[in-house]
């Protein structure tokens, strides 16, 4: 039914977003590194772990085990950025390179092998051509199939034909890099990948769905890709030509997310989802750029454009890289961009539904955004997202239609000073300046210590007229950035309940009364 696993040499990068990091914003590498996400550490340097970072752990536990931590925020395009020029360098040596993702790249050994003089040669000549050309270290790991070699690489361990099941049967179920699914899996008493393996298959597709059987095959050393690829037909390419050559990053990025957009709705109509993305361009001198994006599970449109934006902006910033690596930075603009789906799967859950209705209104919605973007420019539709802060305003973000979401409402850290629930219905853009009074019509004010003159009693905004205070509630203070005087903010807020029904959010700063919200 399927052959074989292929013989995959796979090259990895240890520590890469804190090497890029380096490379590109000049971050040292050498002292203790963490790159955070979501509040939580995604990488550390050599140093950092000798302190007793570890990946997984909150900011300020990481910080608490080494106090002279210098933190990086997560940033996968640069990490795709600085990752080019070595792509380029292990291209040099043999031909047939995929982007598993910044940091890994890996091709079939079998070529290398044969003209190197070996598998162990070939890895050897790769990772000393990558040391001289880009100054970065990296190892190298042989296996059958990617997912084997991805952990063969941790070691630097050439595992012998047909021993993959063999090397993952003793690892634990971490190494499949799924929590939600490890979690589940220790919790019924699988520890590692060989216990995992020895399920039956037709039991964990019924208990886990799909994303658990492909887990279940890469824990038995059968890589599913190359046994579930089949050639897409010749029509699923597209391509885009402009009559402005590219030659900005973000004009770029906005043209590769309309097309990768174009390709998803191309595969979608088939039935099918794209899993190895050829990515190729033209410049107006005639230099054509290509490299191919391999993914674990399937490329959805966002993951599709992300990876032609981050492949594109490392191509036109010309990351050098370390040690004096040549320039791969084009001589002229872009005029020609094609995407080719060179590894796609039968995906039944992008088909419509019986009567064409699964979907259908977001789909729909999300065509005629993009169709305004595309007239109007990226940023004339943009969508609110939560983040942290402390006031209302502070709380919410306006991002474009299409880029990515995060942090959500679940991921935001607790902010201390923020207001309790529940959140005002409409934050005013300006506020508006407004006067306290109290019982006997004198001016209500809040000291240094936020102790108040009186109990607030009557609210006057503008040039209205009073309105009756019924119920209030705080001072909840705010004293932001006190380390930079031009920055500094200092303000005491109140909750406050109007005779007529009406609820308000004030804020008193430097003696001034304002309005900052409204409740429903």
């Amino acid at each position: 039914m399927t052959g074989a696993p292929v013989r995959t040499l796979l090259l990895w990068c240890p520590d890469w977003p804190v090497l890029a990091a380096e490379i590109v914003d000049g971050v040292p590498a050498t002292d203790p590194v963490v790159v955070l996400h979501g509040n939580r550490v995604v990488a550390c340097s050599e140093r950092a772990r000798a302190e007793g970072v570890r990946r997984g752990l909150r900011r300020r536990e990481a910080q608490g085990r080494c106090p002279q931590l210098t933190v990086v925020d997560h940033d996968p395009g640069r990490d795709a950025r600085a990752f080019e020029p070595v792509v380029a360098a292990v291209e040099e040596v043999a031909a047939g390179v995929e982007v598993l993702r910044p940091g890994a790249c890996a091709l079939v050994a079998r070529g290398p092998s044969r003209y190197l003089g070996g598998e162990e040669a070939a890895a050897e000549r790769i990772v000393e051509h990558v040391a001289q050309t880009c100054a970065v270290e990296s190892q190298v790991g042989i296996a059958d199939g990617v997912f084997a070699a991805g952990l063969a690489a941790r070691d630097g361990r050439i595992v012998p034909p047909g021993g993959s099941p063999e090397f993952l049967a003793a690892l634990p179920v971490e190494a499949l890099g799924r929590p939600a699914l490890t979690d589940l899996l220790r919790r019924l008493g699988v520890r590692t990948l060989g216990d995992f393996a020895a399920l039956s298959a037709g039991d964990v597709l019924a208990r886990f769905g799909f994303d658990g059987a492909l887990a279940h095959r890469l824990a038995a050393g059968r890589d599913h890709r190359p046994l579930a690829v089949r050639q897409p037909p010749a029509d699923l390419t597209v391509t885009a030509d402009y009559d402005e050559p590219l030659d900005r990053v973000d004009a770029a990025a906005f043209a590769a997310r309309m097309l990768a957009e174009q390709l998803h709705e191309r595969l979608a109509g088939y039935g099918l989802a794209c899993t190895r993305l050829g990515i190729e361009a033209v410049t107006a001198h005639g230099q054509e750029l290509h490299r191919v994006w391999r993914h674990d599970g399937l490329l959805t449109a966002v993951a599709i454009a992300d990876r032609v934006r981050w492949q594109l902006d490392g191509w036109l910033s010309g990351s050098n890289g370390r040690g004096g690596a040549r320039p791969t930075r084009p001589t002229a603009g872009i005029i020609r961009l094609r995407l080719v789906p060179d590894g796609v799967l039968a995906q039944a859950g992008l088909q419509p539904g019986l009567w064409g209705e699964t979907g259908e209104e977001r789909e729909r919605a999300h065509r005629a955004l993009s169709r305004v973007q595309g007239i109007l420019g990226p940023e004339a539709v943009v969508t609110a997202v939560l983040g942290g802060g402390r006031s209302p305003a502070d709380q919410v973000r306006l991002v474009p239609w299409g880029d990515e979401r995060l942090p959500g409402g679940a991921a935001v850290p607790p902010w201390p000073g923020r207001l309790p629930p529940p959140a005002p219905a409409v934050v005013l853009p300006t506020p508006l300046l407004a006067t306290v009074h109290d019982a006997a019509g004198e001016p209500v004010v809040v000291t240094a210590r936020l102790a108040m003159s009186a109990a607030p009693a009557r609210l006057v905004v503008g040039t209205g007229r009073p309105a009756e205070i019924v119920g209030w509630a705080g001072p909840w203070p705010v004293d932001e950035r006190w380390w930079a005087p031009a920055e500094a903010c200092r303000r005491a807020r109140f909750q406050v309940c109007l005779a007529d029904g009406a609820a308000l959010l004030l804020a008193v700063e430097g003696g001034q009364w304002l309005v900052e919200a409204i409740y429903d």
